[in-house]
Order: C-alpha cells, then sequence, then structure tokens
C-alpha cells in the first residue's frame, strides 16, 4: 500500500510540475511553438549569387515533423525533414510569382516557376495553400550529429526579369555534391536576398520535444567570385507564436536555435548575434557530381539515339567526347595548349536550341580555359577546319547553372571553325 501510494504522489508531483512549466510556457490554448529565425544581414554593397552554409542538428533532437531550414531566401527555402518514422528529406523550394497563396492552379502560367533541372532520384511537384510554386525533394536518411553541408545559387537576368536557383546538397558518405533541383522564377531578375535559416515544426502534435540545430561557416559568394563570411544575425520568431520557450545564442562559432520542450527562454526576438569565424571560404568542386554515373549512362543513351535516328554523326570519340571533322583543314592541329580564334555556334542536343554564337567577328581564346569536351576535341582539327563537337554534360557544364539558355545536366553540341592558332601563319577569313 505504502508503495502505491508512493508511486501515486510521484506521479501526482511530476504532473503538477510538468504542467506548471507548461503554463509558463505556454500560456495560450494554442500548441504549437513559434517557428524560430536567424536573418542574416547583408551589406548593400554585397552582390550575392551564392549563399553557403552548414547545419549540424543534435542527437535527440531529430524529432518527428522536425523542419530545420537552413538557406532560406526571398523566393524559398532549402533544408531537411523528418517526414516519417521511415522517411526523411533534403527539401528545396521556389516561389511563385504573384500574389495568389491557395491555388496553384490560379496562377497564371507567366507567374509559374520553371523547373529547368534535377537530380538522379529527385521527386518534383507543385505545393499551394502556403503561398505556391516548384518543389522538390529527395529522399535522404540524415543522421542527427552530422554536420551537413548546402549551397545555394542565383544566375539572375536583368533582360528577361528571371533569376535561376539551384540547391546543392554535399553528400558526406560520397564525398560529393549533388544538384536536387534548377527553378527559373520569373519576374525576379535579382541577386539573393533576405537571407534566413529557421527551424519549426511543420504539424504541430508533438512540440513537447525540443529541436535544436547548428547554423555555422555562413558565406556568401559575390558576383566577381569572391567569398565573403557572414557572421551576424538576428534573432526572430514568427508572428503568430505566443510559447515563450525558444532561444538562440552562439557557440564555437556557430549559431543555435531552439524551441519547445518547455524550458526558460533565452534570448528575444530582435536580438542580435555574433559569431567569429576562423574557417578559410568553401571550395566547390561541381566536378564531384553524386549523380555523375546515371547522369553519363543518359548523356550516352541520349547521343546514341541522336546517331541512330540520323540527327547527329560523328567521326571518332576521345574520353566519351564525340566529333565529326565536317571539312578538312590545311593548317597545322591545334594543340591544347594553343590560343585560338574561331567561329562557333552552340546548340543543346535536346531540341537544337541555340544557346550563343558567333556572328561577324570570331572569338578569341586560350582553349586551357573552356570546357573540357574543346580540349579534348579541337585538337583533332587543322587550322582552316572545321568541326561539329558532341559534349556529354560531364565534360561540359555538368551540375552548374551556367546561363538560362544552358540548364544543368545538358549534352551541348559545337559547330566550329579554326580559323587561326597562336604561332600559325594560316589565317582562314
Amino acid at each position: 500500500m505504502r508503495c502505491f501510494f508512493a508511486l501515486f504522489s510521484f506521479l501526482v508531483f511530476s504532473f503538477i510540475t510538468t504542467s506548471a512549466q507548461e503554463l509558463r510556457s505556454n500560456q495560450k490554448s494554442r500548441l504549437h511553438a513559434a517557428s524560430v529565425h536567424l536573418r542574416y544581414p547583408l551589406a548593400d554593397s554585397i552582390r550575392a549569387i551564392g549563399f553557403y552554409n552548414e547545419l549540424t542538428v543534435p542527437n535527440g533532437h531529430d524529432h518527428l515533423h522536425s523542419f530545420y531550414m537552413v538557406n532560406g531566401f526571398s523566393r524559398g527555402y532549402f533544408g531537411i525533414q523528418v517526414n516519417s518514422e521511415k522517411e526523411r528529406r533534403v527539401i528545396f523550394s521556389v516561389s511563385d510569382a504573384g500574389d495568389e497563396t491557395i491555388d496553384r492552379n490560379k496562377v497564371a502560367e507567366e507567374d509559374k516557376v520553371k523547373l529547368l533541372a534535377k537530380g538522379d532520384g529527385v521527386v518534383t511537384n507543385d505545393f499551394s495553400n502556403k503561398g505556391t510554386g516548384g518543389r522538390s525533394h529527395w529522399v535522404y536518411d540524415w543522421k542527427a550529429g552530422q554536420t551537413y553541408q548546402f549551397l545555394l545559387t542565383a544566375l539572375p537576368d536583368s533582360a528577361t526579369q528571371t533569376t535561376i536557383y539551384t540547391g546543392y546538397f554535399f553528400v558526406p558518405e560520397l564525398q560529393r555534391w549533388k544538384m536536387i533541383a534548377a527553378f527559373c522564377a520569373p519576374k525576379d531578375g535579382k541577386r539573393l536576398n533576405n537571407l534566413h535559416s529557421f527551424n519549426e515544426n511543420f504539424v504541430g502534435s508533438n512540440d513537447h520535444l525540443q529541436r535544436r540545430a547548428l547554423y555555422g561557416n555562413q558565406w556568401i559568394q559575390q558576383q566577381n567570385g569572391r567569398w565573403v563570411a557572414l557572421t551576424d544575425a538576428v534573432f526572430a520568431t514568427d508572428e503568430t507564436g505566443d510559447r515563450s520557450d525558444i532561444g538562440a545564442g552562439v557557440t564555437n562559432e556557430q549559431f543555435y536555435l531552439w524551441y519547445g520542450g518547455v524550458t526558460k527562454q533565452e534570448g528575444k526576438s530582435g536580438d542580435h548575434l555574433k559569431r567569429n569565424n576562423t574557417s578559410k571560404a568553401p571550395i566547390i568542386d561541381y566536378t564531384k557530381d553524386a549523380d555523375s554515373l546515371a547522369q553519363a549512362k543518359r548523356d550516352m543513351e541520349e547521343i546514341a539515339m541522336a546517331v541512330k535516328t540520323g540527327k547527329i554523326d560523328t567521326t571518332g570519340s576521345i574520353e566519351s567526347v564525340y566529333y565529326h571533322i565536317l571539312q578538312q583543314g590545311t593548317g597545322d592541329f591545334v594543340s591544347v595548349t594553343d590560343t585560338v580564334t574561331v567561329h562557333y555556334k552552340g546548340s543543346l542536343l535536346t531540341d537544337g536550341s541555340i544557346f550563343d554564337q558567333t556572328k561577324d567577328n570570331p572569338a578569341t581564346f586560350p582553349l586551357r580555359r573552356l570546357i573540357r569536351g574543346w580540349q579534348l576535341a579541337l585538337p583533332k582539327c587543322r587550322v582552316g577546319g572545321k568541326v561539329r563537337v558532341i559534349i556529354p554534360s560531364a565534360q561540359a557544364y555538368g551540375i552548374r547553372t551556367r546561363s538560362k539558355d544552358i540548364p544543368p545536366n545538358k549534352v551541348l553540341v559545337f559547330d566550329i571553325e579554326v580559323l587561326l592558332q597562336k604561332g600559325s601563319s594560316n589565317f582562314i577569313k
């Protein structure tokens, strides 16, 4: 009897204590904890086209329905989620233009973002209700305690008022970057702005569990290629959050955010945070593509079909780059160390659309500065000759977003007329 009474007293005391703590943290009927945010201010002089960030979710904080959003920007989100007991995802979304927030079917076509490319195994669809737009996700069993790297790039085009946003996720098991997706956003034409991170529970059913995340080593890449460290952040919460179990701070050169768990508040919305930075700027090697084998297979299938249907012809190949001599030249063979003067036309094998070409005046390039496909195929041609080069994506621009007319992972076709090589006396007019 004494044992039963002791157990009963302990349970009652625990219930009262927990209820009191819950009441202190949540004095209204709303159970959903406020989402917590870090906003990264940028100087007006910064022209950001790349945003690099790292995330670590501590052990025990990868609860169901968690969304740790790492690279947020004015048009979208990029982060990781716990979607079920068996599934976790990397998610990247870009919002439509216009004012419609509920039904994407009501969004005008000219206001919709367009998917340009996606990684192997990535699922893409629409989203509605909380805004509208294009959404992509990759099912990936990310782990608590592991640090993950995210890279967001923007390619603005002021002439068309569009910006291509591309999300890249570094897969630590492969030590390679994976392109999640590339979306073209209309009525934009801007560089990266309104950069932020946040934690949230996207369902709201288990906010008695604390969700904590570390965000560190933030960098911005400017349009000139230079990297600048982000060391300042401002703590904020969503406007509907009434609970006080929230917090933010700095530890070991990282910002941290947490909410829920019926814990004493740490900091308040509007607090300015600053971290030290001793890390070097990231070195992004786009040639280390997590999907390279699968993409190479797709490229070869596309090229083989084009040959089979007579769309293209080939004289030979070198390292998977195909070439066809259209006109024999009479001068010296080109060397990869040469500076060449050429007329050229570049198009996509997929649909033949031309993305670049010379017109009246030829172009002059050091061959070593051009894409790998040119370096491999052009030495098969003599000065005065013409060659068609079919370049798989890995030897072209790969997963990089090169321009609005060259989506990632595209097979390129170049018709090239070699007019001059450095040191040659032959110039073909």
